[in-house]
């Protein structure tokens, strides 16, 4: 059975012995190999030993024994249980906590593959927590379910980790400990998701700032269509999210931030908040949708509020490269002073001084905005030609041409139903 060492000294992950804290807790991770998951584990600041083994399996805990059953595991030769390929991590709670342990424990891995993880294939390569205390178990499924949001919210598929108490643990052979500060060019193995463990509310909400944070007034705001984003007083994802994002608003639709954890006064959230920053896109006061946490990926935000602001045949320009027959699209005849904006993010792309007839059926512009647009090469229906995106959302708008009038000679062909035209104040 596990228990936790008592010994005066423990082995750092360098390797060199130091003085054993006073107190000392260790949880066991399967991961998949342990080789790799060792060296990431042990890299967390706090960490004081990363140690290989077996865990709650039926057989005898050696690698040739966990092996071998695997093999009669997969011949459906055995019902009894394998062991998992795990770490037992110990750390000092006083510089790291257990839920900044299992963050990384969730960012290092693929949570979701079942018995396997990579190329490496079998129930001992299983994702696995195994925990030693009911505190322990309840932190384990806490933060299950907030990474499971954030991976449901990038449409990733569901976590398979198994997470219970520890039953039976052995230590590894001494050859497997430490293996890659032994072997660097050793196989690892270990991939995480790329998506990034979002800021759970529950913590957000306990802060003072939350406690204190008065909630919208649902009066003040746009009760037809309303952007509410939800954030936490040191969430980095939302600092990010408002540099990259907010930062920049031009967006037709009203926006507002807020700590609070509460619906707007008066509105409706469908659901309650877990994770900051959340996105709700309310509409007659009611959610209608949302977008839980931010790693970067503005596209992503964009293609996520354009499919609640767009028609069906826009959506078909905007994001399966679509185009509307000519003569059909909105803004053929537009002749006033004005800008051509992005339909989602509000960003100027062309200026009406720079349309020109040029007898396609399609409005057609010789130069966009600096910055505008970005340029892509496009092999589809066999031909070779240049696509044109909008550069602050990535919605397809259309072609560019080498046939333009002068001063630059080109002719920016572009799907009228995907601009949005803001003429000129008087």
């Amino acid at each position: 059975m596990f228990a936790v060492s008592t010994d005066a000294a423990i082995a750092a992950p360098s390797g060199k012995a130091v003085a054993r804290p006073a107190n000392v807790e260790s949880i066991v991770l399967g991961m998949g190999c342990f080789w790799g998951a060792e060296k990431r584990m042990a890299a967390i600041p706090g960490v004081l030993d990363v140690e290989s083994g077996y865990a709650n399996g039926e057989v005898p805990g050696t690698y040739e024994a966990v092996l071998a059953h695997e093999r009669l595991v997969q011949q459906g030769k055995t019902t009894l249980r394998n062991h998992a390929e795990v770490i037992k991590v110990s750390f000092d709670p006083d510089k790291v906590d257990l839920e900044q342990v299992l963050i990384q424990f969730w960012e290092n891995h693929d949570p979701t593959q079942g018995n396997r993880q990579g190329n490496d294939i079998g129930s001992n390569y299983r994702s696995a927590i195994y925990t030693s205390s009911d505190a322990q178990l309840a932190i384990a499924h806490k933060t299950r379910d907030v990474y499971q949001g954030a991976l449901s919210a990038q449409k990733h598929d569901r976590i398979t980790t198994e997470i219970v108490p520890l039953k039976t643990y052995f230590r590894a052979e001494e050859y497997h400990q430490d293996y890659l500060a032994k072997n660097p060019d050793g196989y690892c193995g270990l991939g995480g998701t790329g998506i990034k463990y979002p800021l759970a509310a529950t913590a957000a909400s306990s802060s003072p700032a939350a406690a204190k944070a008065p909630r919208l007034d649902g009066k003040a705001l746009d009760f037809q269509r309303q952007l509410v984003v939800f954030e936490a007083e040191d969430c980095a994802y939302c600092k990010k999210f408002k540099a990259e994002v907010l930062d920049r608003w031009q967006s037709p639709v009203a926006v507002a931030r807020t700590l609070s954890t509460e619906s707007p006064s008066g509105w409706v959230l469908e659901k309650t908040l877990f994770a900051t920053p959340t996105i709700v896109l309310f509409e007659k006061g009611r959610e209608v949708s949302r977008y839980t946490g931010y790693n970067g990926e503005t596209v992503r935000f964009w293609k996520w509020l354009g499919f609640h602001l767009l028609t069906s045949a826009q959506q078909k320009i905007a994001f399966e490269q679509g185009t509307e027959y000519p003569g059909t699209g909105s803004h053929l005849d537009e002749k006033r002073p004005g800008t051509f904006v992005d339909p989602i993010t509000g960003a100027p792309l062309f200026r009406s001084n720079a349309k020109f007839d040029s007898g396609t059926g399609w409005p057609s512009f010789f130069n966009p905005l600096p910055g505008a647009l970005t340029l892509h090469e496009d092999d589809s229906h066999g031909m070779r030609r240049v696509e044109v995106r909008s550069a602050s959302s990535g919605i397809h708008l259309g072609h560019v041409f080498d046939d333009g009038p002068p001063p630059t000679g080109k002719r920016y062909c572009i799907n009228g139903n995907v601009l949005k035209f803001v003429p000129d104040k008087d």
